[in-house]
């Protein structure tokens, strides 16, 4: 696939848009950032999405060490939104799993976003919201090829 050159006012309307989903996130993460950081929750949102995940998997998803990621996952099992184990396999394998109350965490937000960005789209026709549909999944497709990491649910 051949890359073409960006029409700068593409540019200007995804960095214009991108305000304004990190606008929404930001309301959305209100109540959960006194407890639980960016870094926490992204955590989160990867073991409430991929499932339980040795320690190094979701150091890898996090694009941070594995040291980094043991201390992230120290924090959130003291305040009980993970679990923490060994394999039974090879007992040198961390697993980790979010916990009933990590979903919880995770949902909170994840449906005031959602009721945020609905009442947004509501104010575009079905056509607006169509295209808007279009143009996300593509800029998604092309982001992962990029980025690696777009587009998933973290």
């Amino acid at each position: 696939m051949t890359e073409q050159v960006a029409d700068e006012a593409a540019v200007d309307a995804v960095l214009t848009a991108s305000r304004t989903l990190v606008a929404v996130a930001t309301q959305s993460l209100g109540a959960v950032a006194e407890d639980t950081t960016i870094a926490q929750y992204r955590a989160l949102v990867v073991l409430a999405s991929r499932g339980p995940q040795r320690m190094t998997g979701l150091a890898a998803a996090l694009d941070v060490t594995p040291s980094t990621a043991g201390r992230m996952c120290d924090r959130l099992l003291r305040k009980g939104l993970i679990q923490r184990g060994r394999a039974l396999a090879d007992r040198r394998e961390v697993w980790v799993s979010v916990t009933a109350a990590g979903i919880a965490v995770v949902d909170g937000p994840t449906a005031w976003g959602r009721a945020l960005l609905a009442e947004i789209l509501g104010r575009l026709t079905p056509e607006q919201q169509s295209a808007v549909v279009g143009a996300l999944r593509a800029f998604t497709a092309a982001a992962r090829d990029v980025a690696g990491q777009a587009g998933e649910d973290c």
